[in-house]
């Protein structure tokens, strides 16, 4: 604790603790008491009751729950770069500890992540803290078109993946390039019958806007972690090929979403009925439960696979 005293406008002697401050602060920027007691690493209860002494000081409530969070007052906000300011000067002077020791500390890290940075840095991260900073907890959060702004409010500390939305103010660094690789037959039966060529990836992007009708290029990037450019010449190529239709947004004409046209849509169900023929071949001779099992496996790999 480190009590600090002010005085008011009325000349009146009035204690406030730089733990508050600190509280207000953290609440200020993550519009949550729970997620600032995390970043504070104290408990929720201590977090709730230094901002119930802080409004008791200020006088005035601070935040008001919403469905948005903790939505701060327009007192709050008058007051807050004022209160961050002098936090910082504050723990500066109170010779606060900067440096981050990973053996002991407990803190809980939300990290915003794709289904590949999920599989490729998940596991290797889980690893090596296990080694060198047990007590630290990891929650990976899927990355969608709200992480920049999760990222601004502290609500994730740090996002890996690819992120095409993002815009300038964050630090970025590549990590890893990484490519997709996909087995295909050369010359399958579907493709035969319905007379069209398909490159593998061509074949997954097609298979993506088949689960996902509507889907923006945005969207499709953030799926698969590739280069947003080559994505829009690959899509432009299906549009030319009358395989994929482009349509405005409903609400908004500067978005354009992407779905199937009725002859790729034909293709993709050819295919499908195509795989569940070769599964129920292999399954043949089985017994009843073990077919359902080995049915049960296949369509689940195949989801795998196609997300």
């Amino acid at each position: 604790m480190h009590p600090i005293t002010f005085l008011d406008d009325g000349g009146t002697m009035a204690r406030l603790d730089i733990d508050w401050l600190r509280v207000f602060v953290e609440i200020y920027r993550t519009q949550s008491v729970t997620r600032a007691a995390e970043r504070l690493g104290i408990a929720q209860a201590n977090a709730s009751v230094a901002l119930a002494k802080l409004r008791r000081h200020f006088g005035d409530p601070l935040f008001a729950r919403t469905s948005r969070g903790m939505e701060p007052t327009p007192f709050a906000q008058q007051i807050e770069p004022d209160l961050s300011a002098s936090l910082e000067r504050l723990m500066r002077l109170a010779g606060a500890p900067r440096r981050f020791e990973a053996a002991a500390s407990e803190r809980l890290f939300r990290i915003g992540m794709t289904d590949i940075s999920e599989i490729v840095v998940l596991p290797a991260l889980v690893n090596r803290l296990r080694s060198v900073a047990p007590q630290v907890a990891v929650e990976a959060v899927r990355i969608g078109p709200d992480s920049p702004r999760h990222l601004e409010s502290g609500e994730i500390d740090l996002a890996v993946g690819f992120m095409p939305d993002l815009e300038a103010g964050f630090y970025q660094q590549v990590l890893f390039q990484q490519d997709f690789v996909v087995l295909a037959a050369r010359h399958h039966q579907a493709l035969r019958e319905a007379g069209i060529e398909l490159t593998p990836l061509e074949a997954r992007l097609l298979g993506f806007f088949a689960r996902r009708p509507g889907a923006t290029l945005t969207e499709l990037a953030q799926h698969a972690g590739r280069d947003k450019g080559q994505l829009a010449r690959l899509v432009q190529a299906l549009r030319d090929r009358g395989l994929l239709l482009a349509e405005p947004d409903a609400h908004d004409g500067r978005v354009t979403r992407l779905s199937l046209s009725p002859q790729a849509r034909a293709l993709h169900d050819t295919v499908q009925r195509q795989r569940r023929r070769e599964a129920e071949v292999a399954a043949a001779g089985l017994s009843a439960a073990e077919r359902q099992t080995l049915l049960g496996l296949l369509a689940r790999l195949r989801a795998n696979l196609e997300d």
